[in-house]
């Protein structure tokens, strides 16, 4: 009497239990491909999606044969010949990147200075190529399987069910993250931090947007520091490892990386990251995605140590990169 009396309450705790796993698994395991990338490294027609549903066509879009050039275009930089590279540089005619290794409280941080002569040398990729759920791989095994020079990882969009995902003026995502701040590059190279409820992603792509990274918050805006030591997200009053990128000024970027969470270093807060971007000159300067997920790779070698709990040293798999190439 009493099994069946408490029996639908058992039902109910196992179908509870069930569909918590269920969310758990697709939250974080199981992976949904919802658009290929047939060849990142080319530069795609600007194309918008709506939906991840719309998604598939997109990547085909993407990969459609251009139109012809008018007499009036200029011709795409060629792939320069014979850089010259040492440990901590490379150079070449189109692209120039010094990394700098720096101690702030008591935490070392990793520079990436690079100039470029065009903003299509600064690209985005996704692990396996492929836009999707729970898609992802070593920043420094994305950064090979496209040629990557230098690399840092991105924002993890994949770990979102909502936030603009628009990368080499590809639109996969356009559902906006209420009160998402988000970084804007456009083609010609210039930074904008935006409000997704505020503009809509079509319009950003419309209005010559090339990347969309969504994570934030913004560290520099107009040479001043928009964060405060009392902001938080997630863990930020912690100091931890992270990421950013900036601007100092036309087609001179600031890549940037610190350890934490190691006896060797501590890491850095928010406030702390966006103080040290402003001390670079940052004009504009913006938060990826930070903890075990912050990585620099330059020329195929980890230049950081990542790591996740403090024990071990080794990369995090991520969504995405953000990357200096051809």
């Amino acid at each position: 009497m009493l099994r069946k009396k408490y029996a639908w309450a058992i039902c109910y705790g196992i179908l509870l239990t069930a569909f918590t796993v269920y969310v758990a698994l697709d939250t974080f395991v199981i992976r949904r491909s919802y658009a290929v990338v047939e060849d990142s490294a080319a530069q795609p027609v600007p194309t918008a999606v709506s939906s991840e549903t719309g998604a598939e066509s997109a990547a085909e879009q993407s990969t459609a044969e251009p139109a012809e050039a008018s007499a009036e275009e200029p011709a795409a930089s060629e792939e320069a010949s014979e850089p010259v590279i040492t440990g901590s540089s490379y150079s070449d005619e189109n692209i120039t990147i010094t990394i700098t290794e720096y101690r702030e409280h008591d935490t070392s941080i990793y520079v990436a200075d690079v100039i470029v002569s065009s903003a299509e040398y600064l690209k985005t990729a996704f692990a396996e190529n492929t836009y999707g759920r729970n898609v992802t791989a070593k920043t420094s095994e994305i950064a090979d399987s496209v040629g990557a020079i230098l690399a840092i990882n991105g924002d993890y969009y994949g770990a979102q069910e909502s936030g603009y995902v628009l990368r080499n003026s590809v639109l996969y995502r356009a559902d906006a993250a209420r009160s998402q701040e988000d970084l804007v590059i456009y083609a010609d190279g210039t930074f904008e931090i935006i409000t997704e409820s505020a503009v809509t992603a079509e319009t950003l792509l419309a209005q010559g947007a090339a990347q969309i990274l969504s994570f934030g918050p913004a560290l520099v805006e107009n040479g001043i520091i928009s964060v405060t030591s009392d902001d938080e997200v997630g863990k930020a009053k912690t100091s931890n490892p992270r990421t950013a990128i900036g601007v100092v000024d036309d087609l001179h970027y600031l890549l940037v990386v610190s350890d934490g969470r190691t006896e060797e270093s501590a890491g850095l807060t928010l406030y702390e990251l966006a103080e040290f971007m402003q001390s670079l000159g940052a004009e504009t300067a913006y938060n990826l995605d930070g903890g075990g997920s912050s990585t620099m790779v330059f020329n195929g070698v980890v230049v950081n140590n990542p790591t996740s709990s403090g024990r071990t040293i080794k990369e995090r798999s991520v969504s995405d990169i953000v990357y200096i190439g051809y």
